[in-house]
């Protein structure tokens, strides 16, 4: 029987318990509609940590990642978007019903039968993974297999959420949080809303992510908790935590959009003052998962920049240690797994 190596989460535990174990499990088989991918990167992500210590509930055993690029090395029986050798990526949305109101109207995201990659079935921490040929996407040429990893959730999911911002040109936009995905919603801003100012938060000031920030074009940088020079017509939350929230809406324009860009928030939201925070129309929106729709749009959106994902390389066996930098903030940008 062939095999091949995976990460597997077996239980929940704090990650700095290492709870994945590398291990030796058969190769699936694609069914009728779903491609076999060999796997040769897959981006690590916050949702990641949230499944492996019990924020977010995934099935167990599981091979986590979402994030993934590979190759198609085997198609089921009535499997024909693509061809042996085709490179493919797959993001969070790993299937959704097709069939109730949210499908229908286009927000399949919302299906309750949705499955997430990584989370409701296997992933991409692996040699090896499965999916249907409908939620598989092939990747622009000109990104490379570990710059094109983080495209499938960070910058795809980031894409989403800038769409809902509903951002004009020459609106402020504030991000809190400079990591894999803001590193590439920022460079979406810069392309689209050229007159737009970008004013980013990070945890504090001067710090790895606000170097970065302000290296790649952010017009003024601070810690969450400072006052930015105008206020915020749109903003993007992608922290874990609860303040910022409470932070953007202080700092939001009237009639602003405050959009929150993650699954869990791992500290309560503080109490809000009706009249500090939410009066003047400001608005609250969350993202939640993502459409295909979004994927490919994104994609193109991607070429066409030509989106730059800043990465660190790590390999397969060292998925504990990565994801306990990332829980720590200790490398810029997006974790990646060459595999």
């Amino acid at each position: 029987m062939l095999t091949g190596t995976s990460m597997v989460l077996n239980r929940i535990a704090p990650v700095e318990e290492n709870p994945l174990k590398l291990e030796d499990r058969p190769v699936p088989q694609p069914g009728s509609k779903q491609i076999l991918i060999k796997v040769s990167a897959c981006g690590i992500c916050h949702s990641e940590l949230d499944e492996i210590e019990g924020r977010l509930t995934p099935r167990l055993p599981v091979v986590p990642g979402h994030e993934i690029i590979g190759r198609v090395v085997k198609s089921g029986a009535n499997a024909g978007r693509f061809k042996l050798g085709d490179r493919v990526g797959v993001a969070w949305i790993n299937s959704a019903c097709g069939k109730c109101y949210f499908c229908m109207n286009g927000n399949e995201n919302l299906c309750a039968k949705f499955k997430a990659t990584g989370c409701d079935v296997d992933g991409g921490y692996g040699e090896y993974t499965v999916v249907l040929e409908d939620f598989a996407y092939k990747i622009p040429e000109r990104f490379t297999d570990t710059r094109a990893a983080p495209l499938m959730c960070a910058g795809a999911i980031g894409y989403r959420a800038l769409k809902l911002t509903g951002l004009k040109n020459g609106e402020n936009m504030g991000l809190y949080g400079f990591g894999a995905s803001a590193h590439i919603v920022i460079q979406m801003i810069k392309h689209r809303y050229p007159d737009s100012n970008v004013f980013v938060f990070t945890k504090n000031r001067d710090d790895l992510p606000g170097r970065l920030a302000r290296k790649m074009g952010a017009d003024w940088t601070g810690a969450t908790g400072d006052t930015p020079p105008e206020k915020l017509h749109r903003v993007i939350d992608t922290t874990p935590v609860g303040m910022p929230v409470q932070e953007a809406l202080r700092n939001l324009e009237k009639g602003g959009r405050l959009v929150i860009n993650l699954i869990r928030k791992e500290t309560p939201i503080p109490e809000l003052d009706y009249t500090e925070h939410l009066w003047y129309e400001k608005e609250i929106k969350s993202v939640t998962n993502i459409t295909r729709n979004d994927v490919e749009e994104f994609l193109s959106l991607a070429s066409e920049i030509p989106i730059t994902s800043k990465i660190r390389e790590f390999r397969l066996e060292e998925a504990n240690h990565a994801l306990n930098l990332l829980k720590m903030g200790k490398y810029q940008g997006a974790g990646v797994l060459k595999i």
